[in-house]
């Protein structure tokens, strides 16, 4: 596996998701002889252009199919390789469900989807290639995992980790170039693993994905106005790390989940039927997109817009604080 370390953390940020994950498939292909991986015409797009002067003979493009995709991929599995598949996240989640479920789901193969774009990372495109249910439907596939990578060093440490993993797997890849740095040394991953980034005892913040950063930001904020909040990555979405959110459970008079996801069916979701199932569970305050189609524009703006930045996270869960509804004590609650 690459080294995580400062050096590549920058270089993997300038990249973006997209291009850091060429990069992950291109050092895995090396030690790897069964490795096939599959593209729905966007090979460049996918960060895969060097990976496929390298490596000819593992690579297929298949045109703008993916429902095909998904079955060529299904049976090249049977065969025993180890097959990965690229294209946009909302065209694998949405206009290939059936094939998931069936093949990946259903039948348990072993082959890994990689949504590429997940979220508004699309900006100008708009919501024909926005990402934003695309969590919430592979949540509902049994016996599917689903990550959402943080940063560049995350998407490094996943596809090391899906080179062994056996079973079929939705990763959701978030951001542009120039993505915000989280990891910038190594770390322990384990699929199915919530890290603990920050540690708290008013409020709990779960994030995945691009807003794992920007959840750093605002307890910054939140620490300057006299809350304490811890911040758990949240990088796998299923299997769930429920002991995670029973420890949040028993210290946060607040649970946060922040996703650049729609409200409904991600993050939020799988968190708050997690502290449901407990019973007595904290007040839960969902951040991520509005339950409608909104318009497009350039993705920093859309982040802004629909108040996905660490600031206004913050001055969101300040509010929610301030509504005298949670059991924080008054002298940690400041007004803005």
């Amino acid at each position: 596996m690459l080294p995580i370390n400062a050096s590549n953390a920058r270089l993997w940020s300038m990249l973006g998701s997209r291009g850091t994950f060429g990069v992950a498939m291109l050092e895995a292909a090396g030690g790897a002889e069964n490795i096939m991986v599959l593209t729905a015409d966007l090979s460049v797009t996918s960060g895969l252009e060097r990976f496929r002067g390298a490596h000819p003979d593992k690579f297929l493009n298949v045109g703008i199919a993916e429902q095909n995709m998904i079955g060529i991929a299904a049976g090249l599995a049977k065969e025993g390789y180890n097959t990965f598949v690229t294209t946009f996240s909302n065209f694998a989640a949405m206009r290939s469900y059936e094939q998931i479920r069936l093949h990946l789901g259903y039948m348990r193969l072993n082959v890994k989807v990689i949504g590429l774009a997940g979220g508004m990372a699309m900006g100008h495109f708009g919501n024909t290639h926005y990402g934003i249910e695309d969590m919430a439907l592979m949540r509902a596939v049994p016996g599917l995992t689903v990550i959402a990578p943080a940063d560049g060093a995350e998407i490094i440490k996943t596809v090391d980790a899906l080179i062994t993993h056996q079973g079929p797997v939705f990763v959701r890849l978030t951001g542009a170039m120039n993505n915000p740095i989280v990891y910038a040394e190594d770390y322990n991953f384990t699929i199915g693993k919530a890290v603990r980034l920050r540690q708290g005892t008013d409020v709990a913040i779960f994030a995945c994905g691009t807003m794992v950063f920007e959840s750093l930001v605002a307890a910054r904020n939140l620490e300057a106005q006299g809350v304490s909040a811890s911040v758990t990555n949240m990088h796998t979405l299923k299997p769930l790390d429920t002991d995670a959110i029973e420890e949040a459970c028993s210290y946060a008079a607040l649970l946060v989940t922040v996703e650049e996801h729609g409200v409904i069916g991600g993050l939020g979701g799988a968190v708050a039927e997690c502290a449901a199932r407990r019973g007595g569970a904290p007040r839960q305050l969902f951040i991520g997109l509005p339950d409608r189609f909104g318009k497009s524009g350039d993705y920093k703006y859309l982040l802004r817009k629909y108040g996905l930045t660490g600031e206004q996270i913050a001055s969101n869960i300040m509010a929610t604080l301030g509504s005298r509804t949670c059991n924080v004590p008054e002298s940690r609650v400041m007004a803005e």
